[in-house]
């Protein structure tokens, strides 16, 4: 309960925030594709962004940081395409794996990095934000490189 309570203060805080930022300053919402979770996009600056994501694969619980740069494009209102990078660590739980690899019976952790290039439109009229990306990783250890994942996300900005 305490660990809840202080992420929606830190939240509070950041919505609450004076400083201009890109479209919107933060994103909260879902996030779905070859892997689904929750998202989370907080804007640093202008143009720069900080991402979480909580996601699941594979029976198990992915935990994905990523840094990324926003550019407008100005045919458009409202739409940016972006790229980053960051890292990944998580767990997939055994007999609840369909891995293609290693063994499915027992329980694997994984850790890698993680790339992205994508677009992001938020409404002119509404607090929703939409974002369709591309999210390459390479996997240390057994797991190897994955292409395969994208992913739209919804979110509430404010």
């Amino acid at each position: 309960m305490k660990k809840l309570l202080f992420l929606s203060a830190i939240l509070f805080c950041m919505a609450m925030s004076n400083q201009s930022f890109a479209q919107y300053t933060t994103g909260i919402g879902l996030r779905a594709g070859v892997s689904n979770g929750l998202t989370v996009k907080h804007f640093i600056s202008q143009d720069a962004a900080l991402e979480g994501i909580l996601h699941s694969r594979w029976g198990g619980f992915v935990i994905t940081g990523l840094y990324e740069v926003h550019k407008d494009i100005s045919d458009v209102k409202g739409l940016m395409w972006f790229f980053g990078g960051g890292a990944h660590v998580g767990t997939w739980n055994a007999r609840r794996s369909n891995r293609p690899w290693g063994d499915n019976r027992a329980a694997t952790t994984v850790v890698g990095l993680d790339g992205i290039i994508g677009l992001d439109y938020v409404f002119d009229n509404a607090p929703i934000n939409l974002s369709l990306d591309w999210k390459p990783v390479i996997n240390f250890g057994d797991a190897g490189f994955w292409g395969d994942e994208v992913a739209l996300s919804i979110r509430f900005t404010f």
